[in-house]
């Protein structure tokens, strides 16, 4: 049976307003059960990034990866003002990933 896909562009963080991470994936529930796990070796691994703190879904890979590009180019304000818009107490969003809610069409 084969993994549904679901381009996403992420942000995780270690604690509130502390380390943050910008990435892309297809999978997203997957792939922050990697960073929980500490089997994404390099900068999540290294600096304790397990908490999945905002997301949004795109509706190819492709507009995940601008987006991706785009996020980490931001001034790190800006993207703390878009976890807190989103997430204001940086909670875990893991258990609450909802693709439909957070689609974003291009």
């Amino acid at each position: 049976m084969a993994i549904e896909k679901h381009p996403a562009v992420y942000i995780m963080a270690n604690r509130y307003r502390g380390t943050i991470y910008v990435g892309a994936t297809s999978a997203l529930w997957s792939r922050v059960c990697d960073h929980k796990n500490g089997t994404m070796p390099g900068f999540t691994s290294a600096h304790g990034v397990k908490t999945l703190v905002w997301y949004e879904h795109r509706q190819t890979m492709e507009a995940a990866i601008r987006r991706e590009k785009q996020l980490k180019n931001w001034q790190r304000a800006w993207k703390i003002r878009l976890i807190e818009t989103m997430n204001p107490h940086w909670h875990d969003l893991h258990d609450e990933i909802d693709v439909l809610a957070t689609l974003v069409a291009e």
